[in-house]
């Protein structure tokens, strides 16, 4: 198994973050997927909330995601402590009555790649739903996406931003 992977409801007879076919009629959501960068998981409150809503609503499996470097960063040491935290913080998130898992994935550079890692991510793993926090839009903003405006644009699952 991928080291990256951690899950909550390991060895029920799925991989982790991996979407099965997806059900005809029934709920409309069954994998949603969460970016987290945990150096800010205590600004996440409203998205947090947001989503167990919707994953309790359509019974539907959340599936953090967090980019970190492959050097020591704030919020961990090495990519291996940072995926045990990033499992530990899924692994809360579903002590509020959901399923959930973790990826982990590493770029030499978050800053620059974050997106590409992201989307495919969200490809790998097969959500029908990301949702992830983002912050109003400023100047910058006008020269350089933010990663949400980035993953709306390209993603081919609905995303759902929440401004923080």
């Amino acid at each position: 198994m991928d080291p990256t992977l951690r899950n909550s409801h390991a060895g029920v007879g799925k991989p982790p973050c991996v979407n099965e076919k997806r059900k005809t009629g029934g709920n409309m959501f069954q994998k949603i997927v969460v970016p987290v960068d945990l150096t800010h998981a205590d600004k996440l409150n409203n998205t947090l909330q947001i989503v167990a809503d919707l994953a309790m609503s359509h019974g539907a499996e959340v599936c953090y995601v967090g980019v970190t470097a492959t050097t020591p960063t704030a919020a961990a040491h090495s990519p291996e402590e940072y995926a045990t935290k990033l499992a530990e913080f899924a692994t809360a998130q579903g002590q509020k009555g959901f399923a959930t898992s973790a990826k982990a994935l590493t770029a030499p550079d978050p800053a620059v790649d974050t997106d590409k890692k992201l989307l495919e991510a969200l490809k790998d793993i097969g959500a029908d739903l990301v949702v992830m926090q983002t912050h109003a839009p400023n100047a910058t903003d006008y020269i350089w996406s933010g990663h949400g405006a980035s993953i709306a644009a390209h993603a081919d699952a609905s995303v759902f931003l929440v401004r923080s």
